[in-house]
């Protein structure tokens, strides 16, 4: 039945506080990457979970805060990796979270135990077991989202695990079936994406 586009919200809706952040009152899906880079005394790796293509070319981005030292990182190298854990990696994504101790790096601390290994042009680390690996040059930060920033990167390399791979004459539900996605359920959940369905596209759309 078509929406009456003068109707008003319905009484039993919430209405939230946009005072104060909304984002702790209801879930939301989003990809889930580990971001690698290079700091004076070794090496960085950060989960990040507001990860978004940049326009359908080349380009990637992620929320983060000059409170976190992948910002200052980024800042200073110009470059960093992005890992996209397969489903199965969560508390090794999850270690990657891990506080700096005073006194300690995080590369002696966490990230020497973890399993990773060198990015071939980015001085940076990828996680071994992702099934998507990114090296990217620095492209731009905006800052001013109140204590956040929007990183860019343009993507100079990137790598897919075979099973991960999209080729024509496969069938996509068994392949995502068979190897599911690991998703970010913003605020504090994950899930692994198995089942899906061909989007509706209306007739002659175009993107």
């Amino acid at each position: 039945m078509p929406v009456n586009m003068t109707t008003p919200i319905s009484r039993n809706w919430v209405t939230l506080n946009t005072d104060l952040p909304i984002w702790s009152h209801f879930f939301m899906i989003a990809p889930l990457a580990v971001v690698g880079t290079r700091e004076e005394e070794g090496y960085d790796l950060a989960p990040k979970h507001m990860i978004t293509p940049m326009g359908f070319g080349n380009y990637i981005g992620f929320v983060c805060t000059p409170a976190h030292g992948t910002y200052h990182n980024i800042k200073a190298r110009g470059e960093f990796t992005m890992s996209f854990p397969m489903a199965d990696q969560t508390l090794i994504t999850s270690l990657t979270a891990s506080p700096r101790q005073s006194g300690i790096s995080k590369a002696a601390q966490i990230i020497e135990t973890l399993p990773t290994h060198r990015a071939i042009e980015v001085d940076a680390l990828f996680l071994e077991q992702a099934y998507l690996k990114l090296e990217c040059k620095h492209f731009k930060t905006i800052d001013g989202f109140g204590s956040n920033s929007l990183i860019t990167g343009r993507i100079l390399h990137a790598y897919v695990h075979p099973d991960y791979l999209r080729v024509s004459e496969q069938d996509e539900q068994s392949m995502l079936h068979e190897h599911p996605l690991l998703a970010y359920v913003a605020e504090g959940r994950f899930g692994r994406v198995a089942e899906t369905y061909h989007f509706p596209f209306p007739k002659g759309f175009k993107r």
